[in-house]
């Protein structure tokens, strides 16, 4: 497939290799020479402002992919083919899939003026997403089933790929103990205010685990894994390891030796990443730090990354990844709705916007936290099912990827999460018995 433009910018390579590699396995060629385009022998797109005669498929460009800097953008919302769509065009397809799905995937409104969350993040509600009611939709992919349509429809020569639909468990160790392996004084402490806020039954089980006359309510590792080896599966492990303690970074210390051997018994089995703590939000060096603690405990490389909280502000922490040689970063959701944060279901790179280049930051978009559902959305463990479902159902009807997001916390015995392990179970046998897993390098 050939594309025709007046001018080749790096926006429109960056999205037309999207578009060609989820469409037909491989990058769309790209021409700015009119007489190359019209001597092509194969299937060709005109992405300029006038028809040109012919076989082909026309699109008249949005200005957006030829722009220098971030603006703010004019954006009509309105319905094709029964989805959301903006930036509306002449030509064989309703609007200019190319700008639009750009807009979405560079994440363009999060480098505008905007409103923060509590914790300092982009807020949801900003989002176009959410505003215009289809943040619980993979959009990009629904365009992307329609454009293919398109193109058969012009070319019944076309072939499209099929990708299958693919489910990534991944989880997150940010708390790996209630109570056990941790500094003398912290348990010390948190007994004391158990006794003085009257929490008799939570300090009886706290005695009782640290003399190890009942497990630890955290530690839901081999219940987890007895969940994975049926299916062979390749989930992802993201640890915390704060160097010290924090107001957010509660996890054990990887200074604990139980820690190290948790983190090691992981990396043999599974591919793990660092969760980097909120203390390294804005601390390249305690990042790398971090990153290196796990190295040293693994004497394995770490190339992956989630943040902790999904404390992500573009484009400064991505930048700071890419900087301490992360290739794959799993951040791309929000950390106080679920929902697709870039309005897709299918890894992409992440594009810097205000350097406006592409990037070899590989991005994994999680639709769904359970945190999500139980400290935000509110919900019950039947209810957080049900939204589980939902995801599932959008994400396999365009043959996407399904990321999901647990805590061992939520997983194990504790009573403040009664209820949790046995959805996850469900869901997780259903999900898994219609996906081809990613295998993990």
């Amino acid at each position: 497939m050939l594309i025709y433009s007046l001018s080749i910018t790096h926006r429109l390579k960056y999205i037309s290799d999207f578009i060609g590699k989820e469409l037909c396995g491989r990058p769309f060629q790209l021409t700015d020479n009119r007489v190359e385009y019209e001597n092509w022998p194969d299937l060709k797109i005109n992405y300029t402002p006038e028809p040109i005669a012919g076989d082909q498929c026309w699109i008249k460009p949005h200005p957006i992919l030829f722009e220098n800097g971030i603006h703010e953008q004019e954006i009509d919302c309105f319905e094709s083919n029964r989805v959301t769509a903006f930036f509306k065009s002449e030509g064989d397809f309703p609007f200019d899939i190319f700008a639009a799905a750009f807009y979405l995937l560079s994440r363009y409104e999060e480098y505008l003026p905007h409103q923060k969350d509590m914790y300092g993040r982009y807020a949801h509600g900003n989002s176009l997403a959410f505003r215009q009611q289809f943040l619980d939709t993979p959009l990009v992919n629904s365009w992307l089933t329609e454009f293919g349509k398109k193109l058969q429809e012009k070319f019944p020569a076309f072939l499209l790929h099929h990708s299958p639909f693919t489910f990534i468990p991944t989880y997150d160790i940010d708390e790996a103990y209630s109570f056990k392996h941790k500094d003398w004084w912290r348990s010390a402490g948190a007994a004391v205010k158990d006794i003085l806020r009257g929490k008799w039954k939570r300090f009886s089980l706290r005695r009782a685990v640290l003399n190890n006359q009942t497990p630890d309510p955290f530690d839901s590792y081999d219940w987890i894994d007895n969940l994975h080896r049926p299916y062979k599966c390749k989930p992802r492990y993201f640890f915390l390891v704060p160097e010290k303690a924090g107001k957010y970074d509660r996890n054990n210390l990887p200074s604990e030796m139980a820690m190290q051997v948790l983190i090691r018994q992981h990396a043999d089995k599974y591919s793990i990443g660092v969760h980097p703590s909120w203390q390294s939000g804005d601390d390249t060096a305690l990042m790398r730090k971090e990153i290196r603690t796990i190295e040293h405990i693994t004497k394995l490389k770490v190339m992956a990354s989630r943040q902790h909280f999904i404390r992500l502000s573009l484009p400064e922490t991505y930048r700071r990844l890419v900087e301490a040689g992360i290739k794959e970063d799993f951040s791309m959701g929000y950390g106080s709705i679920n929902g697709f944060r870039a309005s897709v279901a299918s890894p992409f790179y992440w594009y810097d916007l205000e350097k406006d280049e592409a990037t070899c930051l590989l991005l994994y978009p999680f639709c769904y936290m359970e945190a999500n559902s139980f400290y935000e959305q509110q919900l019950t463990p039947e209810q957080a099912f049900k939204e589980m479902q939902h995801y599932y159902e959008e994400i396999k009807k365009v043959n996407g990827t399904l990321i999901t997001i647990w805590h061992n916390t939520f997983l194990g015995t504790d009573e403040k999460f009664k209820g949790w392990r046995e959805v996850y179970s469900k869901f997780f046998h259903q999900a898994m018995d219609e996906s081809k897993t990613i295998k993990s390098a």
